[in-house]
């Protein structure tokens, strides 16, 4: 078993104030006894198109330096997304530190956020940013998948990281339309692939020109363990156990029938 902390961050217009807000709530958090520490979607900058060129650094840059240093100052391991910067291109990007502070990966959203709803919401992140093409996993205490927001909604993603991790993350900022409609239901879909499934909202900011859902939660297949409402908080999951006894007294993973159907990854071309 292993403590999981999702710090659900109250997200501002300054940049230095989200630093250091994020840093006294995850050192709230490792005191609570939290090993693996997730921070919201864009966690340093308020979530919008007209927003990412503005905040967008390179990684590593300023915000993921002071990620290591927490990692470091609270012996966590931490998950935090921020826009990222690179040869002129903006992706959406979540970077893991490891205790020591040393960056174990950097996941760049793979699923674009383009969506119109009519009367309701018109967003599209493909104006600006740029996708990610690769999976991306870690290992603590057991073995992570990481996914951005709107990479949530993808089933086979979520399919192909289960076969080798018992826990996906997923930093994500849905809207008020979407996130009463789906956010739980999404994440409670871990059943079908018996899986820990956390994500890290910011904190609801009925000023913002996006407004979160909030409602940070923890899952496992079948249940919600934890779950914060629209503002600022940290919630925690002790996790683990319960997915050895689900696995073995419900073997979905070695009834599948792959000969009838199959889920593939490509490799990224290193051209």
């Amino acid at each position: 078993e292993f403590r999981l902390a999702v710090v659900q961050l109250q997200v501002t217009g300054v940049k230095a104030d989200n630093l250091s807000r994020a840093r006294r709530l995850v050192k709230e958090a490792a005191g609570q006894g939290g090993k693996v520490v997730l921070l919201p979607e864009c966690f340093n900058s308020p979530y919008g198109t007209n927003f990412f060129s503005t905040y967008a650094e390179r990684i590593p840059g300023e915000s993921t330096q002071v990620l290591s240093e927490i990692a470091k100052e609270n012996k966590v391991y931490l998950v935090g997304s921020i826009p990222e910067e690179d040869c002129g291109k903006l992706f959406n990007s979540c970077a893991v530190f490891d205790p020591e502070g040393q960056m174990l990966l950097k996941h760049r959203k793979i699923h674009l956020f383009d969506i119109s709803v009519p009367g309701k919401i018109h967003f599209q992140e493909s104006e600006i940013l740029s996708p990610g093409n690769s999976l991306s996993m870690f290992d603590t205490f057991c073995k992570v998948g990481v996914g951005i927001c709107y990479d949530m909604r993808f089933a086979e993603l979520a399919q192909l990281y289960s076969r080798k991790c018992q826990l996906l993350v997923y930093p994500g900022a849905f809207n008020m339309t979407t996130g009463p409609a789906h956010w739980e239901l999404l994440q409670r879909a871990a059943v079908d692939n018996q899986v820990y499934v956390a994500t890290a909202s910011p904190a609801r900011d009925e000023t913002a020109s996006y407004v979160a859902w909030g409602h940070s939660t923890v899952v496992n297949p079948g249940e919600v363990m934890s779950k914060a409402g629209p503002e600022e908080a940290v919630i925690y999951a002790d996790i683990l156990q319960y997915l050895a006894d689900i696995r073995q007294q419900i073997p979905i993973t070695t009834q599948r029938r792959n000969d009838l159907y199959t889920v593939t990854t490509v490799p990224e071309s290193t051209g």
